[in-house]
């Protein structure tokens, strides 16, 4: 277990944003997570923990206490069976899901991060969810003092939510546990239309797994989510914000909010979520309320490939990108009512 101290945070971050911690803990090992964490709370110490560091803002003034980052390793496949330490690389773990026959993860290929992170806020795309294929999750419970076994069901999955999210002081994740599918060397069904044009098949059609993952990967090339650090664009947290989801009213509001300012003509993207709900699009609602892709003059811009990314082009702050951030959210909300909420999590700072 290394220790350091006034170590800095923003090479743990995708950003690369955000100031020191007090300390810095890298753990290799289950048991070393445990008596990091077991260590900072009987002391009262303040706790960070630091997955892939892709889903995290940290403030300029850094962390007041210990960050403990979690570089655990190792995979276990066992028939459909898979079972990933927290710490190890996702877009490895897919590539090996995808090279074993195995259907499920594929098109959750190229997010950054580490597989820890995965069910804390119910990492999906093109389609996919880990909450469809995760059947436990273990995890230390600060609160019991003790390793527990989380079912399915019992990390409430929800749209990039779950009980981990919910209750973000109280487990700390230690494996993840997935069941796959042998469809015979096919993907699952494509359920993504974007992705499905780019295979040249019709929605729930499946594909060869390597052509699903490299589809992907091209698509999420294409809007700069996938790291390159010589891509400016690629210096963020993939989507900033999440996609809004409405209740019947509230939409019927923001659809008369739309006719005003953009004409009758015009229908803004609507998606069922559920009964009396409805999810629209936050990429679309900051493009119409003036926000393109490319925006901003600072070292805080949006991503020149992709609408819902904030980014760090270098020498920016954190207080940047707040302020970016800051403008968007206004800026919708003055255009159509709808108060966009921060998908990556924040430390130090509130947006």
């Amino acid at each position: 277990m290394q220790e350091l101290h006034d170590a800095p945070l923003a090479p743990l971050t995708t950003f690369r944003l955000g100031g020191p911690a007090d300390r810095l803990i890298t753990a290799e090992t289950d048991a070393e997570v445990i008596d990091a964490v077991r260590e900072a709370d009987a002391a009262g110490t303040p706790l960070l923990v630091i997955g892939g560091g892709s889903n995290l803002v940290i403030g300029d003034k850094g962390f007041d206490g210990t960050a403990l980052r979690i570089a655990t390793r190792g995979v276990e496949l066992r028939g459909t069976a898979l079972e990933l330490a927290a710490g190890e690389v996702w877009t490895d773990a897919v590539a090996r899901t995808v090279e074993a026959g195995l259907a499920g993860i594929e098109c959750l290929a190229g997010i950054p991060g580490s597989a820890g992170a995965t069910p804390i806020q119910n990492v999906g795309a093109y389609g996919q969810e880990v909450s469809s294929t995760i059947t436990e999750v273990v995890a230390y419970d600060r609160e019991a003092g003790e390793t527990v076994t989380l079912t399915n069901e019992e990390c409430a999955f929800s749209y990039r939510h779950s009980r981990f999210k919910a209750d973000p002081g109280r487990y700390v994740v230690l494996r993840v546990r997935f069941r796959l599918e042998d469809a015979g060397g096919l993907s699952g069904p494509i359920k993504y239309a974007e992705t499905a044009r780019a295979l040249g098949v019709e929605p729930g059609e499946r594909v060869p797994l390597a052509a699903a993952r490299d589809t992907v990967l091209k698509l999420r090339a294409g809007k700069g989510m996938v790291l390159d650090p010589e891509d400016h664009d690629t210096w963020s947290a993939g989507s900033f914000f999440t996609n809004p989801i409405l209740t019947d009213a509230d939409f019927a509001a923001f659809r008369d909010r739309v006719h005003q300012r953009l004409g009758a003509d015009v229908e803004p993207p609507a998606y069922p979520a559920g009964p009396g709900r409805t999810k629209t699009s936050a990429a679309w609602l900051i493009e119409k309320a003036g926000f393109p892709k490319g925006y901003g003059t600072g070292p805080a811009r949006i991503s020149t490939k992709h609408t819902l990314a904030l980014t760090n082009r270098g020498g920016a702050t954190t207080e940047d990108l707040l302020a970016l951030a800051r403008e968007v959210v206004a800026g919708v909300r003055e255009a159509f009512g709808i108060t966009l909420v921060n998908e990556p999590v924040t430390v130090g700072i509130d947006l």
